[in-house]
């Protein structure tokens, strides 16, 4: 099934720009035909198509708005880019798929990458967005320093992930459900011991994600699965 992304205006569904020209000229739907929209916040609706060109695309709407069964979790992961953006672009699209709500990019003294691309990071979400059948869009967040995100942070409980000897929490024992949660991973060289303490001073905790060391995108992949399965 094709998912198309777009939003309701005058009662009418409207895709965006570049699903209107997927639709158009990669699909090649015609006019009349039922497709299914999805607005990005969490419903569906079923139209058909009264006005095509690759530019525009509009829809009587036929059916929805139908709600997207919501996680009982909230899970914000802030995570260092890689000097390799393919493993954390690869990241992002399995933890869409499995399930999350917010990811924010830091970058550290230790980072390798300080650069990344929001446009391709957004077409990154969309599309596992329609092909794991979900109505909502995640929120993505530009590259901030790590100093700035940890200043502005906020959600019901707060975690910074890292490799030094410290009183921490078990992932296994977090409570997501009915909880807003916000992890940070850092860098393949790790944070550092001032970023660990600016962590704390602005009240996260330490968090154990078992006793391997994982490289950074697994880290943020394990964080999703364990909310997704603990909650």
């Amino acid at each position: 099934m094709n998912i198309f992304i777009g939003s309701i205006i005058e009662n009418q569904g409207e895709l965006t720009s570049e699903e209107s020209w997927h639709c158009a000229k990669v699909l090649r739907k015609k006019l009349g035909d039922t497709i299914t929209m999805i607005d990005g916040k969490g419903n569906f609706y079923e139209g058909t198509i009264s006005l095509l060109s690759e530019k525009k695309c509009l829809l009587n709407i036929t059916k929805g708005p139908t709600e997207q069964a919501k996680r009982d979790y909230y899970l914000h992961l802030a995570i260092a880019p890689t000097k390799q953006i393919d493993r954390i672009e690869w990241m992002i699209e399995k933890a869409v798929e499995i399930g999350i709500d917010e990811i924010s990019f830091i970058q550290c003294k230790n980072s390798e990458r300080v650069v990344i691309k929001p446009e391709r990071i957004q077409k990154i979400v969309e599309s596992a967005v329609k092909q794991s059948l979900q109505a909502i869009i995640p929120k993505i967040n530009e590259l901030q320093s790590v100093s700035t995100f940890l200043k502005n942070s906020i959600a019901d409980q707060k975690f910074i992930a890292h490799c030094y000897e410290a009183k921490k929490k078990f992932i296994k024992s977090l409570p997501f459900k009915n909880k807003s949660t916000l992890v940070m991973i850092g860098p393949e060289g790790d944070f550092t011991l001032e970023e660990v303490k600016l962590a704390e001073e602005n009240k996260f905790t330490a968090l154990s994600l078992g006793a391997t060391r994982l490289r950074t995108e697994t880290a943020g992949l394990y964080v999703c699965q364990a909310a997704s399965l603990l909650d």
